[in-house]
Order: C-alpha cells, then structure tokens, then sequence
C-alpha cells in the first residue's frame, strides 16, 4: 500500500529588512563607489576644465556671461575617459592660443584722465622767417637768431617771442614771497657751503601758473614737502645745500653773507613776479650757527635775464634771495690771531737787552720766533681756501716777518762793526728797534 505523501510546508516569506540593516546597507554601497571611483581618477589624467577665461572668449568675440552647462552625455570607461580627456585638452589648447593672440585689455591710467597744466608751449610755433624776421637785419644778427635753422620755435602772440613765454596767461601774478629759516648746518668757509632747513610761502593776487615749480640757481634740494597746494596759496618746507661766495679780506674780522636764490623753473615773469615780503622774512626761535653771530637779515627780488640759450630767448625770470650776515666774534679773532703774532714778536724784542757779549743767547732768540711765526702763519692758511689777494692775517703777518728782520739785522750788524763800538750799537738799536716795530705792527693791523 503506497505511503501517503506529506504535504510540503508552504515556502517561507523573506524577512523584512530592518531599519539598521538598510542603512549599514546604504553606506556600504555609497562607501564602495567613492573607492571606484578614486581608483578610477587615480589610473585616467584629470579632466582640465573645459570653459575659457572671460578675457579669452571676448577676444574671440563671445559673450563674458557663464555658458550654458553641457548637455553631452559623459563617457564611460576608461577608453572614453581618455578620449575625452585629449578633447578637452585641445579645446583648453586653443582657447589659450586665442587669449594669447587677442590684443591685451588696456588699462585705465590715471594720468591720461588728469588735464595737463598749459605751458607756453602748447602756443609755440615755427617760424617762418620771411614773415617774423625783421627785413632790415644783419648777416650777424640774422646767424644770432639762427636764420639758417629750421624748426626753430617762437611765440607769435604776447610781448616776449621765447617759446616759453605764455602769451594767453592773462598778465603775471604777483606773489610775496615769506622765508623762515630754521637752521643752518655745516657751514664750509673753505668750500663756501651750507645746508639750510627753511619753510617757503608764496601768497599771490591771482592763481599762480599750474604745476609751478621752483629751483634754486645756487643750490640743490636735499628733501622737501609741500604743505599747502591752492592757486593763490603755496608751501613748501625744504632741506637743500647751497653756494656762497665767500669774501675773507677783512679775515679774522670778517663778515660773510649767506644766500638763498629761489627762482620759477618753468614761469617767466610774464606767469609769475616775486616780491620779498619783509614782514615774514626770519629766524626761527633758537636760531644759532656755531662760531658766528648774525649780524644781519635781509631779501629782495629782482628779474634775472639769462644769457641767450637758444634763438628768441627774451624772456625774464624772477629771482627772490633771502641773504643773512654772519660775523665772527671779536674776542674770539683777536686771541687766535692777534695775540699770537704779538707774543711771537715780543719775545724776539726781549734779545734786544741781551748784551754784545753774550752773542750766541741774542741771535738765538730771534731765530727760533722765525720759526714759530711761519707755522703759525702757516696754520691760518690751512684754515682758509686759498684767495688771489690778501687777508688782514697775512698783513699782519708780513708786519710780523718785518719785524722779526729788524731784529736779526740789529744782532748781525756787531758782526760788520768793529768791537769798539758794539756798546754804542747795543744802545741805539735798544732804542730804535721796538719804535720800528711799534710802526711796523701797527701799519699791519690797520692796513
């Protein structure tokens, strides 16, 4: 009897996944397509950017907005990849050719927005020289104004014909010119230098020319700062060295006057005239220079004509001068001049009372002053530059040398005499010497 069958259980239902298990689940799937695709990237070069700079699609005449994002489905696998990334490559190639052949975008320069001051050369114009030269001139005249030359430049308008001059100016302005010194340093009396720290205001009745600059014809700036910049109203604080003749006639009581030359670099007076205003023109509180007293203070301006630089070079300029006394001081000169040279010739009159018999002490008291005087003598002359006349030292220094012979002559002279009358040469020479060395010193200090 066959065996009955069992029934088969009904197939059992999938469990659902729980909460935690999908999740682990996700990160795992998410976790191994970051690791694909690193290994990926990491075996195929870089994809370079596709998109050309801004500058480089408006040379090539695009629009500079961002484009439209690509709608190109994107390769898949690694042949693609590398396809893809020598087309990109190319695309990146030409656009860079194309920024590089465009014309580079030209900056904006401030100095191009800025309105350039008019010169008198904006009005300049060749001259012609049937029309603007005189017929009745002569061949050296005519050479003068080079007549020969071309391209030469005049001002047709206006009183001067310099191509300088600024015939549409509308007449000069007058400006006052203020200086207040702060301080002089290394004052040179050989070289005739000096290093000045002022302050320069100009206060004039109209605007002043634009982009006025001065110089100055005896110095040379060392620094300098601009405090006020208005049409009628300017400022400067400056540093600069300058050049001074120097005038030592009268040495050691000497007095020397320290300039200051300002003058307009590119005005004449037909744009600028200066005029010194005394009652600005100072010292700075403290004002002192070593070994000198100041002994005067003073300015004034005048036009200053150059000589001809070029053809129709008529045109004046203004020139302000700011100029200080210094002296030296008396007690001073007199002990590092005059005492000296006093002492030297004293001690040379004291051989006078040596007696004949003693010889060998008289003529060795004036030799050695000799000496002493021309080191001395020497001494002064180092101090100062040399001169092409003579100073009140070397006068007196030569009084000095003449006085110092008379007493050598007096000593030789026992040497042409016979010893018989020595007594009497001793005695007249006692008398007669100091009177001619009075005479001859004095005629030296006042000479």
């Amino acid at each position: 009897m066959p065996r009955p069958r069992r029934p088969r259980p009904p197939p059992a239902r999938p469990r659902a996944l729980s909460p935690f298990r999908a999740a682990c689940l996700v990160v795992a799937v998410l976790l191994g397509s970051w690791v694909f695709s690193k290994k990926v990237s990491a075996k195929s070069p870089a994809l370079p950017v596709l998109a050309a700079p801004a500058g480089a699609r408006a040379a090539a005449g695009g629009d500079q907005d961002e484009p439209p994002p690509s709608t190109t489905p994107r390769p898949k696998g690694r042949k693609a990849a590398a396809a893809a990334a020598a087309a990109a490559a190319a695309a990146s190639a030409s656009a860079a050719a194309a920024a590089a052949a465009a014309p580079p975008e030209k900056k904006a320069d401030k100095k191009d927005d800025e309105k350039k001051p008019e010169t008198g050369l904006d009005y300049a114009v060749e001259r012609d020289n049937e029309k603007d030269l005189p017929s009745d001139l002569s061949d050296e005249q005519k050479r003068a104004l080079g007549a020969d030359r071309t391209g030469v430049l005049i001002q047709r308008e206006g009183p001067y014909r310099s191509p300088f001059a600024h015939p549409r100016f509308g007449g000069p302005a007058t400006a006052k010119v203020s200086l207040v010194l702060s301080n002089v340093r290394e004052f040179d009396i050989q070289k005739g230098s000096f290093q000045a720290d002022f302050f320069l205001t100009l206060s004039s009745d109209k605007p002043m020319p634009e982009g006025l600059k001065l110089t100055f014809p005896n110095g040379s700036e060392d620094s300098s700062s601009q405090l006020a910049d208005k049409p009628q109203f300017k400022m400067w604080r400056y540093v600069a060295t300058f050049h001074t003749p120097i005038d030592l006639r009268q040495f050691p009581f000497d007095t020397q006057s320290l300039n200051i030359d300002v003058e307009a670099e590119n005005a004449g007076v037909d744009q600028i005239v200066f005029e010194a205003d005394q009652d600005h023109t100072a010292f700075d509180a403290g004002f002192d220079v070593a070994g000198w007293s100041v002994a005067s203070l003073g300015a004034n301006a005048k036009k200053h004509y150059y000589p001809a630089r070029f053809p129709h070079d008529d045109l004046y300029y203004s020139r302000y001068r700011f100029a200080i006394g210094l002296e030296r001081f008396g007690t001073s000169a007199i002990f590092s001049v005059y005492v000296p040279a006093l002492v030297i010739v004293l001690i040379s009159l004291v051989g006078l009372w040596v007696p004949p018999e003693e010889m060998e002490v008289r003529s060795n008291a004036g030799a050695p002053m000799l000496v002493g005087a021309v080191l001395f003598h020497f001494s002064l002359m180092q101090a100062l530059p040399a001169t092409g006349y003579m100073t009140r030292a070397d006068k007196l220094m030569v009084a000095v040398y003449v006085s110092l012979l008379l007493n050598m002559i007096s000593t030789w002279f026992f040497f042409l005499i016979d010893e018989r009358h020595h007594n009497l040469v001793f005695r007249v020479a006692r008398a007669l010497i100091p009177l001619m060395t009075v005479a001859t010193m004095a005629g030296g200090m006042l000479l």
